[in-house]
């Protein structure tokens, strides 16, 4: 499945924390190793940041205006599932 996903204009920045190791990271580490391209591509001056840290649970943490922000836990999911959840944090204002 490609990431051809626009990320919505209300969404300023996305943050996703994972371990580079742990079985809760596992889906985490597919989606970007295999979404996290064509995802870029479609959005190229959107900061997605990812941060890997030994032992952390995975999250993605989107920023909206005016400073707000929502934490979604992506531990045990897969690729597909860690997508659909940036397409739903994308979808919302």
């Amino acid at each position: 499945m490609a990431a051809a996903v626009k990320l919505g204009r209300h969404l300023k920045e996305l943050r996703i924390h994972l371990c580079q190791k742990s079985a809760a990271s596992k889906g985490v580490r597919e989606f970007i190793e295999t979404q996290y391209v064509p995802l870029k591509k479609s959005n190229p001056k959107f900061p997605i940041l990812i941060r890997e840290c030994s032992g952390v649970n995975p999250v993605v943490y989107a920023r909206y205006e005016h400073g707000r922000e929502q934490c979604v836990p992506l531990s045990d999911k897969s690729s597909s599932d860690v997508l659909k959840t940036i397409e739903s944090l994308s979808s919302k204002s």
